[in-house]
């Protein structure tokens, strides 16, 4: 299968929508228009990846600059697969794609998160070389 991964769009909003609620996450498709664009300003655009002639795979990307480290952290805030698709290398070229953009913006490290629930996943991120090396707490700011 050929898979093009490329910069998301405000046009791909929908099927973002889409893959973003298959890990349990409601949006709005103008909401997700509206950050595509914001983002897409920045230095590290959220790219996608194209196959069949259709988005089937979307990877959120940002850039840190933290106190701890000596060069930024590049993370993955968000990588979802078309069901479809998965278990096609769709996930791998989303990653690999990242990897280069995040090293290209002198990253020296890259992470992500991952919900607990997700365990395939983790599987799939030890197998590409990911470790576990902390967790993450969060709470809910009003």
């Amino acid at each position: 299968m050929n898979v093009e991964i490329r910069e998301a769009r405000s046009e791909d909003s929908a099927k973002i929508v889409e893959l973003i609620a298959g890990l349990g996450h409601a949006m709005l498709e103008s909401d997700v228009r509206k950050r595509i664009e914001q983002l897409g300003r920045s230095d590290i655009p959220q790219i996608v990846a194209i196959a069949d002639g259709a988005v089937v795979g979307f990877c959120g990307l940002h850039l840190m600059t933290v106190i701890y480290r000596p060069k930024p952290v590049g993370r993955i805030t968000i990588l979802a697969v078309a069901e479809a698709y998965r278990g096609r290398g769709v996930g791998r070229a989303l990653v690999n794609e990242a990897e280069v953009r995040l090293r290209g913006a002198g990253c020296g490290h890259m992470e992500l998160t991952s919900n607990e629930r997700l365990e395939e996943a983790h599987a799939f991120y030890r197998h590409l070389g990911f470790d576990q090396t902390s967790r993450r707490f969060a709470r809910i700011l009003n």
